[in-house]
C-alpha cells in the first residue's frame, strides 16, 4: 500500500506502513488512563518530584501524483510513549513503543535515572511555572469530515482531474498532492491532569510548469493553497467564503483546487511574457498567501524565547530580539499598526490545540503591541524568566519518542481597525508591486537581514495594475521592514497561512504552524531584480 515510513519528515523511526482502515480504529480512553497511570506511578516510586506522560499515536496519509499517474500513496502510523521526569532538580526523558505494564514502568524508571545523572552537572534547577491539575478532559479539531474516511480512491481522482484540467490549459508538467495528519495525543501528569485530544491538519498543494519551447524559458506556479487545522472540508468549494473582487479569487477556509489549477495556467502565460522588473524602491502590497512567510522568518522565530536566550540556534539561528530590547519597553519593532498576537486557538489554524504538551490550556497574548515588544513565546520552565506566572502554552513534541520543548504558536498579524480592501490600497499607490505566494526567501542567523520573493508580481502604476512583472525580490531588514508598514486590510480579508513542517531542534522536530494577516501595505522597499542579480 505504501513505502516505508521513514521517508516522512515528521514520522517516528518506529512508524510503520498501514492498511488506511486501521487509522478509524481508536484507542480506548480508559486504556490509555491504566497505561499512564502505570508510569506516573514507577517514576514516583522512583524519586521523581515531577513526571509527565504524552501516550500518542501519529496517522500520517500523503497521496502523490504527476501528470495521469500516481507517484506514491503514504499510510504510517507511529504509537508509543514518551515519560518525562524531574528528579534532584533535572529533566530525564524515556521513551517507549512496547506498551505492556513491564516495559513501560522500565521506561519510567529510565527517565528518572536520566534525571539523576543529568543532575550532577546541574548549574540551576528546573524551575517550572504553576499548573493546575485539569482531571480528566478531551479537546477535538472541530472538523466536519475526516480526510481519513474519505476514499484513496475518491481522492485521486481529485488530484488526477486537476493534473487533467492543468494538460490542458497547456501545462508542460503538474504535480499535486493531498497531505492528511491526525495525532491522537494522551497526556497524563503527576498533577492530575488526564487529557485526551484528537487533532486533524490537512494540506493540498501542486505545482505547475509551463515552457516556452522556442527559447527554453520556464516558469511556475504553486498552490495558493494554504495547510489548515481543519478536515476535508476544506477541500469542498464555498463560493461565499472567497474573497471576490479582486485580481482574482482567493480563499479562507475552504479551497477550490480545480478553480486555482485552470487558474494558475493561464497566469504562467503572462508570467513567461512578464517583463523583467525594474530594480528600485517600491511601495509593496502583499498578500497573506506571501507575507506569511516573512511573518514566520522575521516575527515568528526572533520571538521564541530559546532562541532569544541562546538555548537553540538550530535551522534558524538566534534572535536580535534580546531581553534587553524587551526590558526596555520601548524597542520600536513595527509601526504604530502593528500588532503580532501569539495564539494557540485561531480557528482552523495548524498549531490551534485545546491542551500542549506539557498540560497547559491554550489561549492568546499580545507580543508586538503598538509597534512595541512586549513579550516572547514561552513554556513552564522559561516563565520565570519573563516574570511569568503561568505558562503560554508553546510546548510540542512531534512523536512520543521526542522530548517536548518550545515550539512556535499561532503568530499572526491583527487586521486593520477601519475598512480597507486591497482595491483601496492599489487605488491609494502610484509606484508600487502587488505580490501573491511564496517562493524564495533568505533570511540571516538572527532573523534580521532578509529577502523574500512571491509566486506572481503585478506592478502598479498611478493606482492600476499595469500588468506583471517578474524576478522581483524585496529585501529588508526585519525593524525597517515592519516600521514602514503603512495599512493592513481590514478583518474580512484575515486569511491563514503557514508550514506543515517547520524544522527546529537537534535531532531535529518538525511542527506546523499557521500565520495570520490580511492584505497589507509597506512603503518604499527595496526591490531587487534576481534574474539580473543572477546573471
Amino acid at each position: 500500500m505504501g513505502v516505508g515510513a521513514a521517508i516522512l519528515p515528521n514520522i517516528s523511526v518506529f512508524g510503520k506502513s498501514i492498511n488506511p482502515e486501521i487509522a478509524l480504529q481508536p484507542v480506548d480512553v480508559a486504556l490509555k488512563k491504566r497505561m499512564a497511570d502505570v508510569a506516573l506511578n514507577a517514576a514516583r516510586a522512583r524519586g521523581a518530584s515531577y513526571a509527565d506522560v504524552r501516550l500518542s499515536r501519529h496517522l500520517n496519509q500523503s497521496i502523490n501524483t504527476r501528470e495521469q499517474r500516481v507517484q506514491n500513496l503514504i499510510n504510517a502510523e507511529s504509537y508509543g510513549m514518551g515519560i518525562r521526569v524531574i528528579a534532584n532538580g533535572c529533566w530525564g526523558f524515556a521513551a517507549t513503543n512496547k506498551l505492556d505494564d513491564d516495559s513501560i514502568a522500565k521506561a519510567a524508571e529510565l527517565a528518572v535515572r536520566i534525571a539523576k545523572g543529568n543532575a550532577k552537572m546541574m548549574t540551576e534547577p528546573v524551575q517550572l511555572a504553576p499548573q493546575k491539575g485539569y482531571g480528566e478532559v478531551s479537546w477535538k479539531t472541530p472538523i466536519e469530515k475526516n480526510a481519513f474516511e474519505v476514499p484513496i480512491k475518491e481522492k485521486v481522482e481529485l488530484l488526477l482531474a486537476v493534473n487533467a484540467a492543468a494538460t490542458k490549459a497547456g501545462a508542460s508538467f503538474i504535480n499535486s498532492s493531498i497531505s492528511a495528519v491526525n495525532e491522537q495525543k494522551y497526556f497524563a501528569s503527576t498533577e492530575g491532569s488526564y487529557i485526551d485530544q484528537d487533532i486533524h491538519r490537512i494540506y493540498p498543494n501542486f505545482t505547475i510548469t509551463k515552457t516556452d519551447r522556442d527559447s527554453g524559458v520556464f516558469e511556475t506556479r504553486n498552490a495558493l493553497s494554504a495547510p489548515m487545522g481543519m478536515g476535508y472540508e476544506y477541500l469542498i468549494p464555498d463560493n461565499n467564503d472567497k474573497i471576490q473582487g479582486g485580481l482574482f479569487p482567493l480563499y479562507r477556509k475552504r479551497y477550490d483546487i480545480m478553480e486555482d489549477v485552470i487558474l494558475g495556467s493561464a497566469q504562467l502565460d503572462e508570467k513567461l511574457k512578464a517583463k523583467p522588473l525594474e530594480p528600485g524602491k517600491y511601495d509593496l502590497i502583499i498578500d497573506p498567501t506571501q507575507l506569511f512567510l516573512t511573518i514566520h522568518e522575521s516575527v515568528g522565530h526572533p520571538t521564541e524565547l530559546d532562541r532569544v536566550l541562546g538555548y537553540e540556534a538550530n535551522f534558524a539561528g538566534t534572535s536580535f530580539l534580546t531581553l534587553d530590547k524587551w526590558k526596555s519597553k520601548k524597542f520600536n519593532f513595527g509601526s504604530k499598526i502593528v500588532n503580532f498576537e501569539g495564539s494557540k486557538v485561531v480557528p482552523g489554524a495548524l498549531g490551534t490545540v485545546g491542551y500542549d504538551d506539557e498540560g497547559v490550556k491554550c489561549g492568546q497574548w499580545d507580543i508586538i503591541k503598538d509597534g512595541i515588544l512586549v513579550n516572547y513565546q514561552t513554556i513552564r520552565d522559561q516563565a520565570h524568566i519573563l516574570g511569568l506566572d503561568a505558562s503560554q502554552g508553546c510546548c510540542y513534541a512531534d512523536s512520543w519518542d521526542s522530548v517536548q520543548f518550545q515550539r512556535m504558536p499561532n503568530v499572526s498579524l491583527q487586521p486593520g481597525k477601519i475598512p480597507l480592501k486591497a482595491a483601496d490600497l492599489i487605488k491609494n499607490t502610484e509606484k508600487g508591486l502587488y505580490m501573491f505566494g511564496r517562493n524564495s526567501y533568505s533570511i540571516d542567523q538572527q532573523r534580521y537581514n532578509f529577502q523574500f520573493s512571491s509566486q506572481l508580481c503585478y506592478e502598479i502604476k498611478n493606482g492600476k495594475i499595469v500588468g506583471m512583472a517578474k524576478d522581483a525580490a524585496y529585501q529588508a531588514n526585519t525593524q525597517e521592514f515592519w516600521n514602514s508598514c503603512s495599512a493592513i486590510c481590514d478583518e474580512s480579508d484575515f486569511r491563514l497561512g503557514g508550514s506543515f513542517s517547520d524544522g527546529k531542534g537537534q535531532p531535529q522536530q518538525v511542527s506546523a504552524v499557521s500565520h495570520g494577516c490580511s492584505t497589507t501595505k509597506f512603503d518604499k522597499v527595496n526591490v531587487i531584480n534576481t534574474g539580473k542579480t543572477l546573471g
